[in-house]
């Protein structure tokens, strides 16, 4: 069985509230270790009305602090936006109180805006100095204490587990330079997913984080009853990105059995091209599907990632996911 976790953006529901989103959060996070999934990750994003993920940092607290065994960690933190430093003692701090189940995925993309971007102090050139901070921060992590005249206090010698996010070969290439994990943000983001696969296995260094590649992929999962109940609940997420696409970003909308009435025939096929990393419909239906994304990436994790405005819809959609890919090798072959 491929190792499967979770990525979760906190969405805020249409007609619910922020409070709404970070509760069912954590019931979800809850059912997930319930359900075997190995990690729970939160991403930072701000400014955005459908996400309550803002304060990574924080959130990650709370949810370690109402689960017991699943690891839970970031997917990611943006790291431009944030000093070394800062990040080496907060997550050393999350590590030192949930020992062995905190992980530090880290991006370079703003994760918002630019009128945004600019009210966080974060500044063009602070991107390209993204390889130079991520070792900056892993030095603080692996270091002993004391040993430096600057110590993330709690952080150092925590060797919390890094890994490199990315939706391009850029972050491939830093992942594998490092001898760090990978994720690709396949859940939007497909384009170059076979490319930075291969860049990433074909570069990797060993390093004494790593011995060997690991790379995760994210799938869009909505499961239920029936294909149709599926892809209305599909329909929620479809909107939602058409709806940034076009400079509306808002909560995550209701869904819809007519998505051509509310979405611009010009808008649909970007947003179904986002959506193309996906297995949507009945269990049986989601296992074939994730089975033919295996056999295409040959992940060594997947990421299971659905934002759908129900919660308790939402709860059965992980959970029949968890069953499917339960059924499945680590290396599935597509029927």
């Amino acid at each position: 069985m491929v190792p499967h976790s979770v990525l979760d953006l906190a969405p805020i529901p249409e007609g619910g509230t922020a409070a709404d989103a970070l509760a069912a959060s954590v019931d979800l996070a809850q059912q997930a270790e319930a359900w075997g999934y190995t990690r729970y990750w939160v991403a930072e994003h701000h400014n955005m009305p459908g996400i309550a993920s803002s304060a990574t940092a924080v959130l990650i607290g709370h949810l370690a602090a109402k689960t017991s065994t699943i690891r839970v960690g970031s997917g990611g933190i943006m790291l431009p936006n944030h000093a070394p430093l800062m990040v080496a003692e907060q997550f050393g701090t999350l590590e030192t109180l949930f020992p062995g189940r905190i992980d530090l995925g880290l991006g370079r993309a703003p994760g918002t805006d630019q009128a945004t971007a600019r009210a966080l102090r974060r500044y063009a050139e602070q991107a390209d100095k993204f390889p130079n901070d991520v070792m900056e921060l892993i030095a603080f992590l692996d270091v002993a204490p004391g040993a430096t005249r600057v110590s993330a206090i709690p952080g150092a010698g925590t060797h919390v587990p890094v890994w490199i996010l990315g939706s391009s070969t850029f972050g491939a290439e830093l992942a594998a330079m490092l001898g760090l994990p990978y994720a690709f943000a396949s859940h939007f983001a497909p384009n170059m997913i076979s490319d930075a696969l291969a860049v990433y296995r074909q570069n990797f260094r060993p390093s004494d984080r790593l011995a060997a590649p690991h790379a995760a992929i994210a799938i869009n999962v909505y499961a239920a009853g029936s294909d149709e109940e599926a892809r209305y609940l599909q329909s929620s997420q479809m909107q939602a990105i058409a709806n940034l696409r076009s400079g509306r970003p808002g909560p995550l909308p209701r869904p819809t059995h007519d998505l051509a009435s509310v979405i611009d025939p010009n808008l649909m096929p970007l947003v179904e091209g986002m959506q193309r990393v996906s297995a949507v419909g009945t269990m049986a239906n989601v296992r074939r599907q994730i089975a033919g994304h295996i056999a295409r990436y040959e992940p060594d994790e997947i990421f299971v990632v659905g934002a759908i405005h129900n919660h308790q819809a939402r709860l059965t959609s992980f959970q029949l996911a968890a069953e499917a890919i339960a059924g499945l090798p680590s290396r599935a072959v597509a029927e």
